[in-house]
């Protein structure tokens, strides 16, 4: 399936932070983990990525810092800030508006077995 530019773009910053949300991370990680949560739907470029990052990091919403771990080469990780966190949440309530107003524009449709997965 190929999902629309203007949803991944718009899913995008909600993403990202709630990655963050759950640990720091840096750039590849991210995108390996976008397309795990998305079973592989959504396959991240870097020009995508690395943009939006510098972006979030602009906003205050991200703190950055260069390590390099006894393992491997130098990566730039990424943390969510408590602003970082209240973008989040308010990403969160605007997203459930959308949810539930085209959950209810597609009546029957049924919708929430893909909407919240269990693990």
């Amino acid at each position: 399936m190929q999902i629309d530019k203007d949803l991944v773009a718009a899913s995008a910053t909600p993403l990202v932070l709630g990655i963050l949300a759950e640990d720091e991370s840096y750039g590849y990680a991210i995108m390996k983990r976008v397309r795990e949560l998305s079973e592989g739907e959504l396959d991240w470029t870097d020009g995508m990525l690395y943009p939006l990052l510098h972006r979030l990091h602009r906003f205050g919403y991200v703190t950055t810092e260069w390590r390099t771990p006894p393992e491997g080469r130098r990566r730039r990780y990424y943390a969510i800030t408590d602003e970082g966190q209240a973008a989040l949440a308010e990403h969160k309530r605007q997203w459930v508006t959308v949810a539930r107003a085209l959950g209810d524009v597609w009546r029957g449709a049924d919708l929430l077995p893909f909407a919240l997965r269990t693990a």
